[in-house]
């Protein structure tokens, strides 16, 4: 490859992430409005296209500001901020700040803001974490101590918290990505897979003590039987689906989300997508995933240090592995979690967060290329050098 062609590929995969994420971004607003159109609060029409489009121009002053600082410079913030991010899940604890809906108290209430989801500042001071200690202490990564006890100590004490708030679906692709980073960062493969059966089995008896997760799951294994039931919402995700086919009906055109199919703005806003646009725009929120992950695992090999490789893609994970059990949950591929389609879906906090993620890829990404355009720079002097 020559360095013109290099040039191209780092300047590429931050271009085509951007592409991707705002494509995401654009196509949630326009089915947010079609939703709304139907939708009132505060007595007004469009309230929530107007909350998420503010809650935009504020995710994208953030992703912007994080984007031009060097992503190296949070380092001696990790700490602090971890710290913080663990503080702020207690309180969905406490009384009075604490925000339960539907029997879950995923929410706390900040004034000026209103309800603030703290698991999504978890994700990023998670990732933050991990990729610091692993930086820190790469030599140890194949020890039990350094190479795995105190990093799952450091994704577990989050988890648990998201967990036993009820918002098992975010504990578990949270969970995930952490894994997976771990994994990545180089952890044994003996420590893992035990480790992993502990908590899939500790997640399976939970999950059996209660009654509405164990029906969601009864539910997704005969959804037929359970159609009126626990198994509604899949359901008619489902019918969305099969009435838009491959062309879709036209936007504003589709009938779920007219009160048949619940949370048509939020975590069931992709089967609105497949019922007004059709088959093609479904695969092609899907293509916009994937080169999320493609781009995002490219900065992160292009990354100048195992700060911001591990950074990289712990981010890529947690953004993407959250969109992949959206996805398998409104097709019925999976059991009914909860999740929201990032980018997509309505809400405010996840969708600055995860802005915010991409802020952070696009800073490690810069660091990258300008670090390489530097040393090509040095380079072309020292030949130039020894030619005189």
């Amino acid at each position: 490859m020559t360095p013109k062609q290099s040039a191209f590929a780092d300047r590429r995969n931050g271009i085509f992430l951007c592409v991707a994420a705002a494509g995401l971004i654009v196509l949630g607003l326009v089915m947010l409005a079609s939703v709304s159109v139907w939708m009132e609060d505060d007595g007004q029409q469009y309230s929530h296209l107007r909350k998420q489009s503010m809650w935009m121009l504020v995710g994208v002053v953030g992703a912007t500001t994080l984007a031009m600082i060097d992503y190296r410079r949070f380092r001696k913030w990790i700490v602090p901020l971890y710290g913080f991010a663990t503080l702020l899940l207690i309180l969905c604890y406490v009384p009075g700040i604490a925000r339960e809906i539907k029997g879950e108290s995923r929410w706390i209430v900040v004034p000026l803001v209103g309800q603030f989801q703290p698991s999504e500042v978890a994700k990023i001071a998670i990732m933050m974490g991990l990729a610091a200690w692993f930086a820190h202490h790469q030599a140890e990564t194949r020890k039990f101590w350094k190479g795995f006890a105190i990093p799952m100590a450091i994704l577990a004490v989050p988890i648990l918290l998201i967990f036993f708030e009820k918002d098992m679906g975010t504990a578990a692709g949270l969970g995930a990505a952490g894994v997976a980073l771990l994994f990545i960062a180089g952890t044994r493969l003996r420590y893992l897979i035990p480790s992993c059966g502990v908590a899939l089995a500790g997640f399976y008896v939970l999950v059996r003590m209660n009654e509405n997760r164990w029906n969601r799951i009864m539910a997704f294994l005969d959804l037929e039987e359970h159609k009126l039931g626990y198994g509604f919402q899949q359901w008619r995700a489902l019918l969305a689906f099969g009435n838009g086919g491959v062309e879709g009906l036209g936007l504003g055109n589709g009938a779920e989300k007219h009160g048949y199919l619940p949370e048509a703005h939020n975590d069931f806003i992709f089967p609105v997508i497949g019922e007004e646009l059709g088959l093609w725009f479904a695969l092609g929120v899907v293509f916009c995933f994937v080169m999320i992950t493609v781009y995002g695992i490219a900065i992160a090999v292009r990354a100048p240090d195992v700060f911001g490789r591990l950074l990289a893609i712990g981010l890529t994970c947690a953004i993407v592995i959250p969109a992949m059990m959206n996805i398998g949950v409104t097709t019925a591929v999976l059991p009914n979690t909860g999740l929201p389609l990032p980018f997509v879906s309505y809400g405010g906090t996840n969708l600055v967060f995860t802005m915010a993620a991409l802020g952070l890829l696009v800073s490690i990404h810069r660091q990258s290329y300008g670090g390489r355009k530097e040393h090509a720079k040095l380079l072309a002097e020292k030949k130039h050098c020894i030619r005189l």
